[in-house]
């Protein structure tokens, strides 16, 4: 019974712990490429081609005022392709500001540097994935020549590769590259207050509904927003798909533990049936009875818990650390197994098989 428990209460935190961890790996890389709540032009464009907004407007500032939202940052993209002697790429270039938060790409930065920016002129540093880097069969220092359509016209332009990041996402890693956002103005041909857009990072991502429609009410007649998870639909349903899995793992671990206690009450019960009958007759109650056999499952539970969770603690630390499971980065969009590690996870999973 022991050990059954023991097994139950590690599954069910390990399941917790994986899937929470995955969860929030995905969605602080798709964050990481953009942010929480994006605000543009409400006139759509064409897929990549924005209409620009001011970064002048009152309307900026006063979102940067509000309590949680941690950093608020102008952008914009412009899609085109990269042409080498063997192939052409189709490629999006994402032009930051100055205030950018760059923590997530230096995290995820293999070699090189984050671009730098100057006050005098348009830098033409870019930073690109791996898997453009290897496909394309770029190093570090290369030039990458790009073309851009504008106004019935291409427009060439040559960036220089001085860092090279990787997330796991494909699907991005494959598209992006990142750039000063005034090389993007310049080709759109717009004027240094003209913008693809605002980002808006908020500190907590699940009051992001809250922050979304706080912010909407605030917005302009001509300006609209969408959040990360509008953006990406597909992913982020995939990825409420997993609060499904997690109910039934604990679901069917209860089970487990339930069916492992009843059991050797049971076993207990029928073997103590002489001692069962002796105490009836010198005066007990069924209830003083029945206490014994309650505290005695509270000992083999609180035994099990105790294994569950060392053990758990323990696997959790060493996955955390060390990366010992690995997975396809292409199937699933991380290298390892991530944990959580809560310890509400713990203290609920104890307290749930403990009733």
């Amino acid at each position: 019974a022991i050990v059954g428990i023991a097994l139950g209460v590690l599954v069910m935190i390990l399941a917790v712990s994986v899937l929470r961890g995955f969860r929030q790996e995905i969605t602080h890389k798709v964050v990481g490429f953009g942010s929480h709540i994006v605000v543009s032009n409400f006139e759509v464009g064409n897929s990549y081609e924005q209409i620009p907004i001011e970064n002048t407007r009152p309307i900026l500032e006063r979102i940067s005022l509000v309590k949680g939202v941690s950093n608020v940052q102008c952008f914009a993209t412009k899609g085109g392709m990269v042409k080498t002697d063997e192939q052409i790429h189709g490629v999006i270039l994402k032009g930051v500001s100055q205030n950018f938060d760059s923590s997530f790409f230096k995290e995820n930065l293999l070699e090189g540097r984050m671009f730098s920016f100057d006050d005098s002129v348009v830098s033409n540093e870019i930073i690109i994935s791996k898997t453009l880097a290897d496909k394309l069969k770029f190093d570090l220092g290369d030039k990458v020549r790009t073309y851009f359509w504008q106004d019935n016209n291409y427009r060439a332009r040559a960036f220089k590769i001085v860092g090279i990041y990787s997330t796991d996402l494909t699907e991005f890693d494959e598209a992006f590259i990142v750039g000063d956002m005034r090389a993007v103005q310049k080709l759109n041909n717009w004027d240094s207050t003209q913008v693809g857009g605002y980002e808006v990072l908020i500190d907590d991502f699940d009051n992001l509904p809250y922050y979304a429609s706080l912010i909407y009410d605030m917005l302009d007649y001509d300006l609209t927003l969408s959040t990360v998870k509008e953006e990406n639909p597909v992913l982020f349903s995939w990825l409420d798909l997993l609060n499904t899995n997690i109910i039934l793992i604990l679901g069917v671990m209860s089970v487990v533990c339930m069916v492992s206690i009843i059991s050797a009450l049971l076993i207990m019960i029928f073997e103590k049936t002489s001692m069962i009958g002796l105490l009836k007759t010198l005066g007990a109650t069924n209830g003083s009875v029945r206490k014994i056999f309650i505290y005695k499952s509270i000992s083999i539970i609180g035994k099990g818990l105790l294994i569950g969770n060392a053990v758990a603690l323990a696997l959790c630390l060493l996955q955390s650390k060390y990366n010992i499971v690995t997975l396809d980065s292409e199937s699933y969009s991380m290298s390892s197994v991530p944990v959580d590690i809560n310890i509400w996870v713990f203290v609920l999973v104890s307290m749930g098989t403990m009733v």
